[in-house]
């Protein structure tokens, strides 16, 4: 698993050259910038924001890359997505699209997917535990095996993000969502601060090798320690406390199986270009996926701050899903 991690972002860096950079002089003659003490600098606000999915969809099966035409074609679908319509018949509606931030480009790689392993850029299927995870957040919802079925009493199970706990695009790992696609690196002599707008989640990374926190000792964003290979940030995490925004989210909710606390993350940060940073992230966990997977997301240096993400102020989302929960006990006459 080691090698082929190692060859996938060997691959994934020489790519990287002839995918981002405008012209191949630039290849040549551009070099990370430094900061002060000599590492290379990650500073600043970086958007992550795209129209290209997470997995590759069925159309473009064995199709790595799209043509320009098809390209163009599915960022014009994505601008005209960004009108209003009415909900569908019985469907409460949702946000409307002021507040949605997807994007209305593919950031200049034409990849038909951010999973760049496995090849067929599909989340790989999910372990025997995450099916009867899924299976038992089912049946609690519907009251299966209670003795006086109650309303809400699965409410430990709804999802992190719902519950303000952590930010559903923040991760870690971090991926393009509905809204706040922004991350702001700090860094100082031994460490790097990771800043996410939505949530907000902010995490310091030292760099000292110092060893992780003991196994008990678990937090909601895991427990993370960095390293510099060359021009490039590693930062490994593990020892979450439960499971990840990331695993009921990312577009593909079943497929994604809801991650748990055993999860091994490792993200990559390398400056490719003039505003440009890549950002690989390899997940990892036997109880989740039968094996590790890795996208990739060029991340754009934005000009615009970081805002607060208020989560709870004025947040009525677990107050009207027990109501919600009440009402249809008592129409069932529970």
């Amino acid at each position: 698993m080691t090698q082929r991690r190692h060859a996938s972002t060997a691959i994934l860096a020489a790519l990287a050259v002839a995918w981002l950079l405008p012209a191949p002089a630039a290849a040549q003659d551009w070099s990370a910038p430094r900061t002060p003490w000599g590492e290379p600098d990650l500073q600043g606000v970086w958007d992550f924001r795209t129209v290209t999915p997470m997995e590759r969809p069925d159309e473009f099966e064995g199709q790595e890359f799209l043509t320009e035409e098809e390209a163009a074609s599915l960022e014009q679908q994505a601008v005209e997505n960004q009108v209003d319509r009415p909900p569908r018949e019985g469907d409460p509606g949702t946000y409307n699209q002021f507040w949605m931030d997807f994007g209305t480009n593919i950031i200049g790689t034409r990849r038909t997917s951010l999973i760049v392993d496995p090849p067929d850029g599909k989340i790989p299927d999910l372990a025997p535990p995450a099916k009867r995870r899924q299976e038992e957040l089912a049946a609690a919802r519907e009251g299966v095996g209670d003795d006086v079925p109650r309303p809400g009493h699965w409410v430990e199970d709804v999802p992190v993000s719902v519950r303000c706990i952590v930010g559903f695009n923040s991760g870690p790992p971090m991926y393009p969502a509905a809204y706040n696609n922004n991350v702001q690196i700090f860094q100082a002599p031994g460490y790097v601060a990771l800043y996410n707008e939505m949530g907000p989640a902010s995490r310091i990374v030292p760099l000292d090798g110092r060893d992780h926190l003991p196994q008990h000792l678990r937090q909601w964003l895991g427990d993370s320690r960095g390293r510099w290979e060359g021009d490039t940030l590693v930062v490994e995490t593990k020892n979450f406390l439960r499971e990840t925004a990331f695993g009921r989210y990312a577009g593909a909710v079943v497929r994604l199986g809801g991650s748990g606390p055993n999860i091994h993350l490792v993200e990559r940060f390398t400056r490719v270009a003039d505003g440009t940073l890549l950002y690989e992230a390899t997940v990892e966990d036997d109880t989740t996926w039968v094996r590790p997977w890795t996208y990739a997301v060029p991340m754009r240096l934005s000009d615009q701050p970081v805002y607060e993400y208020a989560c709870h102020e004025g947040n009525y989302g677990l107050e009207n899903i027990l109501a919600g929960a009440l009402i249809a006990a008592e129409e069932a006459g529970r």
